[in-house]
């Protein structure tokens, strides 16, 4: 097999696992998609389109949560699907060269959003109290919140399901299992959904995405038996430390370019 596809398939391997056991696996493989040459904007939408299998199959794990409230389920699922759309086209119409720029931003937000997602998710429980006195005010900036994160996640989607699980907490959501549950089918229906775009626009390498699809696969089913015997706060520092290691070799590239 060639070199490109058994790092490809690797990486995949290893990303699918980290999915299943603390969530960032889009800071291994997308970084290695780029590596082996493939542009920003088509690894990006390569990455997305690898990593949707583990996603539904997560989602399918949570079936059970999805009975108790899918009204919720399904409005944010329609801000999902209109904000990924808005965000994949937006990517599609930024030139390589711009989203080179963009990029150590959005992987620090990422990366940042990932360090502190329990102080986040924390500090946004604190806050409920607040926004349960402006019942009317505190949906508006829920839905805001949700679509602009959705766009994010269209656009890049990097750190995305954090930055949803806070949204989960405003609504006054406090079960941790629910909460994932949303957080899974919200982007497994982003990552569904811009597969739209991308295809008509023809940046998504199949053969490449095929191989990262199984791999990542692979790794999410191997996770499930290891997970309880990997500490998730090792797999966390882990992925911080590709995260961080990822933002400032893009930083240094984009002053250098």
């Amino acid at each position: 097999m060639n070199v490109q596809y058994l790092l490809i398939f690797g990486a995949a391997l290893l990303a699918g696992g980290i999915n299943g056991i603390a969530g960032g696996g889009s800071f291994i493989l997308f970084p290695v998609l780029m590596f082996v040459g493939i542009p920003p904007i088509t690894a990006n939408a390569t990455n997305a389109i690898a990593l949707l299998p583990g996603t539904l199959a997560s989602a399918g794990a949570y079936r059970r949560e999805f009975d108790q409230d899918k009204r919720s389920l399904i409005q944010v699922c329609i801000l999902g699907v209109i904000g990924g759309l808005a965000g994949a086209i937006l990517l599609l119409r930024t030139p390589s060269a711009t989203f080179l720029q963009v990029l150590p931003y959005l992987l620090l937000t990422a990366t940042l959003a990932f360090a502190f997602s329990n102080k986040m998710t924390l500090w946004v429980e604190q806050q409920q109290s607040r926004f349960a006195k402006l019942r009317e005010l505190r949906t508006v900036f829920i839905t805001i919140l949700q679509l602009v994160v959705a766009v994010y996640g269209g656009f890049f989607g990097g750190g995305m399901g954090i930055l949803f699980l806070a949204t989960f907490a405003l609504m006054g959501m406090t079960n941790i299992h629910r909460m994932n549950a949303y957080k899974v089918m919200l982007t497994s229906c982003i990552n569904a959904v811009i597969v739209i775009p991308f295809v008509h626009a023809g940046v998504i390498l199949w053969q490449e995405g095929a191989i990262a699809a199984i791999g990542a696969s692979i790794g999410g089913y191997i996770s499930a038996y290891y997970v309880q015997k990997i500490a998730p706060i090792v797999v966390k520092r882990f992925v911080i430390g590709v995260g961080s290691t990822m933002t400032l070799y893009f930083f240094i590239k984009s002053w250098f370019a």
